[in-house]
């Protein structure tokens, strides 16, 4: 990929719709790789789908967790993923092979788990209501001082770099502390006006620069220069390089991200499927992508290279990029776009190894072309690649993943790499290698209450009480439902007449005239059910 002819002269946003990547599950959150060609979406049912950007297939499906997937994070070469799941667990995942390393049980609900920005040996974890945890691989756990207000809504973030931690609580405090040391380096109150204060619900840091975000509960997003912060030391009162709100619509924001270059921020509405865009340098609104109406926003993530941006809502992930208008004579100056297929006459030199007809250059004698010597074994390093501190790029990085192809119907006389494994097995009469067993650590926390439950399953009860779509006109009547222990029918009418939602452990989708069939079959044999995707039905059930 040329990134130097990837550069337009415009604006560097998405500005239209560019398509859906359908997990086969409902997707809750996502993000990509470090140079962008691999997104992660964690879903409903506890997988990992890992998509190849580039071709938008599929390249991977990781099997993570029973529960859903709130929160991923890649490690810095691509090899590693760190996930959270509402079952109070984080785990690091080896890409290439999709086994589990590590394995951490938290007492209480994670609500989001980060890499260290330059290692692979630490996680930044934020479980609820507690103050935020630094993870290493080896199991121990230290964690993060929190302010004298002893409010334990803690949310934090590494810098770019990984060397300091940001966090941030409910009373609008936010510490800066040494990764080293976890001393206090600096720290600022958000105040609206004189007294009062607003929390802090996320801190997002730009990929590029010194620039990061507070999301506060008031809807203005505040944009700070790390550097200016640190220089204020503690209690100190740095300004805002901009207050970035929706002065029309007072829009509440659910997640917020900065592009690859770091120049624009990009906010995902709490109420409906809208992208806000601003410009950093400026301050003004430069773009509103609006999704379907009446779809809410779960995720956001700005590509890292590229102006593309993929946000979730209804369990679909939505692609959005820059209108490409195909200009070949930005490639060659003398091309010329034809309306109607014109003849062409060939000069009777023009395949000549010599040009007998080329005319004398004016004022001097025929120059004669020198051969030019193109160096193409050396690499030049991509700067969207590099960091500001590095000279070359990260050469392990993991760019891509090996896809091996389905063969549907083998012929007779072949034999597949599985077969030879297998005769290789039985002729030297050794066992087949054990799976490797993850290393599994119990994260003991003190001050935590048993009885909390993830944000996330407490929206999703809210929502089977109302029916689905939240409101009265889509709510299920209670004849055109069932219930049992661990499966949910609702029979929707308002929202879509063809299919019937079965909710379980894992996401189903079934086709309306199976409604009574479904009906007849005990709650036991329900929950023996394990369907990987949707079924689809092409014809009417008798």
């Amino acid at each position: 990929m040329n990134l130097e002819l990837l550069e337009s002269f415009g604006q560097n946003y998405p500005e239209e719709f560019d398509g859906t990547l359908d997990c086969l599950s409902i997707a809750v959150t996502c993000a990509f790789n470090k140079r962008g060609t691999l997104l992660a979406v964690g879903c409903n049912d506890g997988r990992i789908v890992i998509w190849d950007f580039l071709t938008r297939g599929i390249a991977k499906i990781i099997s993570a967790h029973v529960h859903p997937v709130f929160s991923i994070s890649w490690s810095r070469n691509g090899h590693k993923m760190a996930s959270a799941s509402t079952d109070n667990t984080v785990c690091i995942w080896d890409i290439l092979s999709g086994e589990c390393e590590q394995k951490y049980r938290f007492p209480c609900p994670v609500l989001k788990v980060q890499f260290e920005p330059r290692s692979l040996e630490r996680l930044l974890v934020c479980p609820m209501r507690h103050a935020a945890v630094l993870v290493d691989t080896n199991g121990r756990h230290q964690v993060l001082p929190i302010d004298e207000d002893a409010d334990l809504n803690i949310v934090a973030s590494f810098d770019r770099r990984g060397e300091y931690v940001y966090t941030g609580n409910a009373k609008g405090k936010v510490l800066v502390l040494d990764v080293k040391t976890l001393q206090v380096k600096a720290s600022f109150r958000i105040v609206l006006g004189t007294s009062s204060a607003t929390a802090v619900k996320s801190i997002e840091f730009a990929r590029r620069g010194d620039c990061f975000l507070v999301n506060t509960a008031d809807r203005v997003i505040r944009v700070y220069d790390s550097k200016e912060v640190l220089a204020c030391g503690k209690d100190g009162e740095p300004e805002p390089i901009q207050k970035l709100q929706d002065l029309v619509n007072k829009t509440m924001w659910k997640k917020c991200c900065f592009s690859g270059d770091g120049e624009y921020i990009c906010a995902g509405s709490a109420r409906q499927h809208a992208l806000y865009i601003w410009e950093k340098s400026i301050g003004n609104l430069v773009k509103i992508l609006h999704g379907t109406k009446g779809e809410l926003l779960l995720d956001v993530c700005w590509h890292p290279v590229r102006p593309i941006i993929a946000s979730i809502s209804s369990g679909v992930v939505s692609v959005w990029a820059q209108n490409q208008v195909e200009n070949w004579s930005a490639f060659a100056p003398d091309f010329k776009e034809l309306d109607e297929n014109v003849e062409y006459e060939e000069r009777e030199s023009e395949f000549d190894l010599t040009d007998e007809d080329k005319s004398v250059a004016s004022g001097g004698d025929a120059k004669e072309d020198t051969d030019l010597e193109v160096d193409v074994c050396s690499v030049d390093p991509v700067a969207a690649f590099c960091s500001s501190d590095e000279e070359n790029e990260n050469t392990d990085c993991l760019q891509f993943l090996p896809i091996a192809p389905e063969i549907e119907d083998p012929e007779d006389n072949w034999t597949g790499m599985e077969s030879n494994n297998v005769s290789t097995v039985q002729n030297t009469g050794s066992p087949p290698a054990k799976k490797k067993k993850y290393r599994s650590y119990d994260i003991e926390l003190q001050n935590t209450s048993d009885g909390e439950v993830h944000p996330m399953l407490l929206n999703q009860k809210v929502k089977d009480k109302q029916g689905i779509g939240g409101g009265k006109k889509n709510a299920a009547k209670k004849n055109d439902h069932t219930s049992a222990t661990h499966i949910t029918i609702y029979y929707i009418r308002e929202v879509d007449k063809t299919r019937v939602a079965l909710y379980t452990n894992l996401q189903l989708c079934i086709h309306k005239y199976c409604l009574p069939t479904l009906l007849n079959i005990n709650s036991e044999d329900i929950r023996a059910i394990r369907v990987p995707s949707a079924p689809r039905f092409s014809k009417r059930a008798d």
